[in-house]
């Protein structure tokens, strides 16, 4: 078991709400705002230690001065996350997959699991080299997709995707080489779409485990989106979809 922080006030809020059993202590500002002053309340009826400490201290704790007077120290239990073994052997005809290849900015991997959540994604699959991994800014800007939807660290994403495969999970890998649009598949069964890292996109053995590779279709002047934009664009296209 390890210790992290999560800060903000609305990300602290999700995870007292959803694990309130991880929570340590809660440490605030005492200039506060309603909103401060509410969460204030609910630790305290929670049970949950609050201590009142310095902006700058704060700062330091979550590496950002964006923690809205809040950080919440939590534990990190081991095995928390479910296993992609677990969630094949869960595999239903509803099920979805984010996989990302190699997205290394904080700021992209939280927001990829707050889409992630909004979408009914089953799990975000990473890998474990060349990546962001989950940490108190990831956590700030997901806003709770982070408890609520399991990240899977993997040391081999080709050997997972092909697990995924042989389970009967459809593979749709984005690129901007791609013949076929997003729009030309209906999305049935059980899928994964796996999402490049930021500038270099999908890597070869991880184009070559897809089963289809799909573009969004761009009529301005930018080659690509961001890959946190696409990401929430993919997804919810996917979930339009599957609701027609």
């Amino acid at each position: 078991m390890s210790e992290s922080h999560v800060y903000g006030i609305h990300a602290v809020e999700k995870f007292l709400l959803r694990t309130p059993e991880h929570a340590i202590e809660l440490q605030a500002t005492e200039n506060r705002s309603p909103r401060l002053l509410t969460l204030i309340g609910q630790t305290r009826k929670a049970k949950i230690p609050v201590r009142f400490t310095e902006r700058d201290e704060l700062s330091k704790l979550a590496g950002s001065d964006k923690h809205q007077g809040c950080v919440l120290q939590i534990r990190v239990v081991a095995g928390q996350q479910k296993s992609l073994e677990q969630c094949l052997a869960e595999l239903n005809q509803d099920s979805l997959f984010l996989v990302l290849d190699g997205v290394q900015d904080p700021h992209n991997l939280g927001a990829c699991l707050r889409s992630a959540d909004a979408t009914g994604v089953d799990a975000v699959i990473i890998p474990k080299d060349r990546s962001a991994s989950l940490n108190a800014t990831v956590r700030k800007v997901a806003a709770g997709g982070a408890e609520s939807v399991s990240l899977i660290e993997v040391t081999n994403l080709a050997r997972s995707l092909r697990m995924l495969k042989d389970a009967g999970v459809w593979i749709y890998g984005t690129s901007g080489d791609a013949e076929s649009s997003i729009y030309n598949y209906d999305y049935k069964g059980p899928t994964a779409l796996v999402m490049g890292s930021e500038g270099e996109g999908l890597r070869r053995l991880t184009t070559e485990a897809c089963d289809h590779l799909i573009k969004l279709p761009m009529k301005g002047v930018v080659e690509s989106l961001n890959v946190s934009v696409a990401t929430g664009v993919c997804l919810y296209e996917i979930l339009r979809s599957r609701i027609a």
